[in-house]
């Protein structure tokens, strides 16, 4: 069922049915998202980093980032084309995290998963503390 909604970019309200986007904004960024591929898709333009074609299309770096994320802008067509690693901020093509920050998270979930098998022993469980490192 349709309910009213504000548009997420312009505010606007609007009945969302999938979209939290209005029409209106809708059409603005297929029309910024056909001028940004039709930049890229230009053999001189496929080694383009996502700060160049912002430079070159005036398309806000969030918005070009949104669609590399969302796999609407496919990277094995544009190599140098990727998105921050939300932990640490390198450049990334797939997933939220890049490897570094993915090992860290799985080293910690490892100590923290050791922990609690330490912490079934009533006597260990006093001592206990949690820490992360900084990376």
């Amino acid at each position: 069922m349709a309910e009213l909604s504000n548009c997420i970019y312009c505010g606007q309200v609007f009945v969302k049915e999938s979209s939290s986007v209005c029409r209106n904004c809708q059409k603005d960024i297929d029309r910024q998202f056909h001028t940004v591929y039709d930049y890229i898709k230009t053999k001189a333009h496929r080694q383009a980093t996502v700060q160049e074609v912002h430079e070159a299309t005036q398309v806000e770096t969030w918005l070009i980032y949104k669609w590399i994320e969302d796999r609407r802008l496919d990277t094995k067509s544009f190599p140098n084309m990727g998105y921050p690693c939300h932990s640490c901020g390198q450049p990334i093509q797939r997933g939220k995290l890049c490897d570094k920050c993915l090992k860290h998270m799985q080293r910690d979930l490892e100590r923290a998963e050791s922990s609690h098998h330490v912490q079934d022993d009533p006597r260990a469980s006093q001592y206990l503390t949690y820490h992360t490192e900084d990376h």
